[in-house]
């Protein structure tokens, strides 16, 4: 059996510690770097990996119908003289807690748009 030699040190007290007595006290098998087996390896310096943004559908693959592109007030068939076309003319360009604040204040009694219509703006698709 091998006798390990333990510090007793008074409380309260620092004590030193010989490096040289710690080093001998390790094997040599255990000074081994720990490595964790989920790393990558290092890449050089200088070079770049080139990064993209995350797409789940890219647009390059799909082919949109000309019908849906674009989803504007202006796009709209018969938009011309609708009711709303006032009102876009005024929120096309408010973004945010301003837009709120300006639909708002459309929303109230003095607001007149213009006749509105009941014509049918719906799109029939091709059913698969």
């Amino acid at each position: 059996k091998e006798k390990v030699a333990v510090a007793v040190s008074k409380p309260g007290k620092k004590r030193k510690q010989n490096e040289a007595a710690k080093e001998a006290e390790t094997p040599q098998a255990k000074k081994i770097k720990p490595q964790t087996p989920n790393t990558f390896p290092k890449r050089k310096k200088g070079e770049k990996r080139a990064s993209s943004p995350f797409r789940r559908i890219r647009e390059e693959e799909i082919e949109v119908d000309a019908r849906v592109a674009d989803n504007s007030f202006d796009a709209k068939r018969g938009a011309a003289g609708d009711w709303g076309e006032r009102a876009n003319q005024v929120l096309k360009f408010t973004k945010g807690k301003s837009f709120r604040h300006e639909k708002t204040k459309k929303k109230r009694g003095s607001y007149r748009g213009g006749s509105i219509s009941v014509q049918v703006n719906s799109i029939k698709f091709d059913s698969e």
